[in-house]
């Protein structure tokens, strides 16, 4: 997790310091970094998760393990940090399409800077700065923009509703249940086995699982606005 946010920062910053803005382009890169910061707490109690789990085994390296294995017999960590990987690239793809904007736009204004002559030489001073200045992409003008935006911010929603359903039906259940009975193939006899430090590893399933539906309820919002806003009035 620690090699995710070193890697990532370069990235955010890269695109936080972008020369072309677009509606709310704060926000989701708001919520990427409280994702982050979420992801990086909640995973502390499952970093040792092998070693919280134990049973009441004579053949405690082999027994354990298979029940271990068979009871987490679905990825925990690796799949929050996958489905975080899918939430960024659902922002970069809006970062894409808005470089491409700006890409056209410069191209569409150095033709045009050429058709024209150049009357003084503070004139192409002034082109030069308003080259450096930010674009805001006019989601009012552009349905193309609107819809890629609304495309988006649709697949934004789709990976956070899918972690929830991996929160809730994957390793919530995990941890719901007590001591329980583990019978395997390679140790047939009954065992008894725990997991330690269950109620701050469920109060971390809790902490991605609100942020994550608060991040979907924002999406839903602002996906009505879009639409209410820029297609219905366009």
């Amino acid at each position: 997790m620690a090699a995710l946010v070193t890697g990532l920062i370069p990235i955010l910053r890269t695109a936080v310091d972008s020369t072309t803005t677009y509606k709310c382009r704060s926000l989701w890169f708001g919520f990427l970094c409280v994702r982050l910061v979420v992801l990086f707490l909640a995973e502390l109690p499952w970093f040792r998760l092998d070693a919280d789990f134990s049973c009441n085994s004579t053949k405690e390296d082999i027994c354990t393990r298979a029940c271990f294995n068979e009871h987490f017999h679905k990825p925990v960590m690796v799949a929050w940090n996958f489905l975080y990987v899918l939430l960024i690239l659902s922002v970069l793809l809006m970062e894409l399409f808005a470089s491409h904007l700006r890409s056209l736009a410069q191209k569409k204004s150095a033709q045009m800077r050429v058709d024209v002559e150049l009357e003084a030489r503070g004139k192409e001073e002034t082109a030069a700065r308003s080259a450096d200045t930010k674009m805001v992409i006019d989601l009012h003008r552009d349905r193309s923009a609107v819809g890629f935006y609304l495309f988006s911010i649709v697949l934004r929603i789709v990976v956070e509703a899918w972690f929830v359903y991996v929160l809730l039906t994957w390793n919530l259940p995990t941890l719901d249940k007590g001591p329980f009975k583990c019978k395997t193939e390679i140790c047939p006899e009954l065992h008894i086995c725990l997991v330690r430090a269950a109620p701050e590893k469920r109060m971390s399933i809790y902490a991605l699982a609100s942020i994550s539906s608060m991040v979907i309820v924002c999406s839903i919002l602002f996906c009505m606005y879009t639409i209410a806003h820029y297609l219905c009035n366009y």
